[in-house]
């Protein structure tokens, strides 16, 4: 059985509950037609991932140049007031509820690492949201780029001073994670399945529903 000297976990959608999707669709309900809006959101999304691959930029911007293209595809208008109140959404959303349990049990093994694309005004509120302590909590700011760029993963292990054969990476996105995870050589990936992308036993992931299956991975 592996046993990583440090668990690095994604926070946004794979412990905290990644909302910015029914966020964007309360906000714009009155402006984008029913039928148009889960195209309109998924635009949202394709231009999020999209402004995250180039140089890097605040997470302000991400979300203001997405919704910005998004609208500007669909014919729909918007003000800053919109991107703003995205933005200061992030603090408030809460952990999955199969996460604190299970986590904290892991936690009194093993050293936990947060490596999130966000920004160091954003994630503590989200590691305290969490309520259970981590290691490090590490950013795409600090990193001076977001994922699924390999800059974000090796400024973890160089903080770490840790292999990349030595870690377990945790996360519910093969796009932004896992498959990046593959490529640098991680020991063990984890893809927690919570429907946010296709599934895939690919990339040498072990593929499980929720939380509750993690500890019986490390042996707990």
């Amino acid at each position: 059985m592996f046993r990583p000297k440090y668990i690095s976990f994604d926070c946004y959608g794979t412990m905290i509950n990644f909302i910015m999707g029914p966020s964007a669709r309360e906000i714009f309900l009155n402006r984008v037609k029913p039928s148009k809006m889960d195209a309109f959101l998924d635009s949202f999304r394709a231009y999020r991932l999209d402004e995250v691959l180039g140089a890097w930029k605040p997470f302000y911007d991400v979300i203001a140049n997405s919704i910005e293209r998004a609208c500007r595809k669909h014919g729909v208008e918007h003000d800053a007031r919109d991107i703003q109140a995205l933005y200061d959404a992030v603090p408030t959303w809460q952990p999955h509820a199969d996460v604190p349990g299970p986590l904290s049990r892991i936690a009194e093994q093993y050293p936990l690492v947060i490596l999130s694309n966000s920004m160091v005004d954003l994630i503590p509120h989200s590691a305290r949201n969490i309520g259970v302590p981590f290691h490090a909590v590490l950013t795409a700011e600090e990193a001076g780029a977001y994922k699924p760029l390999m800059r974000p993963f090796e400024y973890m292990l160089d903080r770490l001073g840790c292999r990349p054969e030595d870690m377990m990476h945790v996360s519910s996105s093969p796009r932004y994670d896992l498959m990046t995870a593959h490529d640098l050589g991680f020991g063990a990936k984890v893809f927690v399945d919570r429907g946010h992308e296709p599934p895939t036993d690919h990339y040498g992931v072990t593929r499980i529903k929720d939380f509750h299956e993690l500890p019986a991975l490390l042996g707990l």
